[in-house]
């Protein structure tokens, strides 16, 4: 199969004779009676985070959706085609998932585009307009005055999950269902170089070390 990637055909290969043994009654099962998931997670195409590695999913436990800076638009119902308002459409109204995680991270490729200020040049720069979603018309977003550069891009980054969470709440379908209780919304960031997770206290308006929490028996 040269026509294939190798490292594609080995991990296949892994996962057919070690992990698919183990869980081919679910997979069956799935097939069987669809997929009910009850977490949708809505990350970055980021390769280095992978929600369903991160949160040791199994199949048919996360409906996930990623994109560049794992943003969320605004609800804007137009002719234009919206991949990420249709996947949670789907999600919400279809699957009526319980939970909806916007996943952060640390080094994010699309963030740091925008801080970088880097502008659709051509028709064919999809990066900068999409990164254009993030801010308000007329809001202005640049580094404070004695903030370092990697403070300034992990204060954005963690910005893009607060902007992604209040955009969610702009669906009607969303806010329903959040409204009634039957939905709740969560923010979390995830650490590459340590692998750290941390959880937003929406209440507080910061971020939590997971570990952190656990050692203190939260």
């Amino acid at each position: 199969m040269k026509f294939f990637p190798q490292q594609l055909i080995d991990g296949y290969r892994t996962f057919a004779t070690q992990r698919l043994p183990t869980e081919q009654s679910r997979y069956r099962e799935l097939s069987e009676r669809g997929q009910s998931p009850e977490v949708m997670v809505i990350g970055c195409c980021d390769s280095r985070v992978s929600p369903e590695a991160i949160f040791d999913a199994g199949p048919g436990e996360l409906f996930v959706v990623r994109n560049i800076a794992n943003l969320v638009p605004v609800y804007q119902p137009d002719a234009n085609a919206h991949g990420v308002s249709a996947a949670l459409e789907y999600a919400v109204t279809v699957l009526k998932v319980k939970h909806i995680v916007v996943l952060g991270h640390a080094q994010c490729g699309g963030i740091r585009a925008f801080v970088d200020k880097i502008k659709p040049l051509t028709p064919g720069d999809f990066i900068g307009k999409w990164m254009q979603m993030f801010i308000k018309p007329g809001e202005v977003v640049e580094q404070r005055e004695h903030e370092s550069m990697q403070d300034f891009v992990v204060r954005i980054e963690k910005a893009a999950v607060f902007r992604s969470l209040e955009n969610l709440m702009t669906f009607p379908f969303v806010r329903e269902r959040v409204e009634s209780g039957e939905t709740q919304l969560h923010g979390a960031y995830f650490g590459v170089a340590k692998g750290s997770l941390f959880v937003l206290d929406r209440v507080a308006k910061e971020f939590i070390g997971v570990s952190d929490a656990l050692q203190k028996g939260e």
